[in-house]
């Protein structure tokens, strides 16, 4: 997985956003040093890496198929 969003990690983790982004902050001269923006709404490589490692998440082997939009017959 190359990148997932901070509120899919916290529903991951099993806790709330703010939680997760307080974990963050404890943790943001690490990440800040790995190439992490506070702003951002994504975690990637080895910032996503680390927060899994650290907060113990199970990342999904798979992404979902994604879904086929209608296509018009004629």
């Amino acid at each position: 997985m190359k990148a997932m969003y901070k509120s899919e990690l916290a529903k991951l983790a099993g806790v709330s956003y703010s939680s997760f982004y307080r974990f963050l902050r404890e943790h943001r001269d690490t990440l800040t040093a790995m190439g992490y923006r506070p702003n951002s709404q994504t975690l990637r490589g080895r910032v996503l890496h680390y927060v899994c490692e650290l907060y113990d998440i199970d990342l999904p082997e798979e992404s979902p198929e994604p879904v086929m939009k209608h296509i018009k017959f004629r």
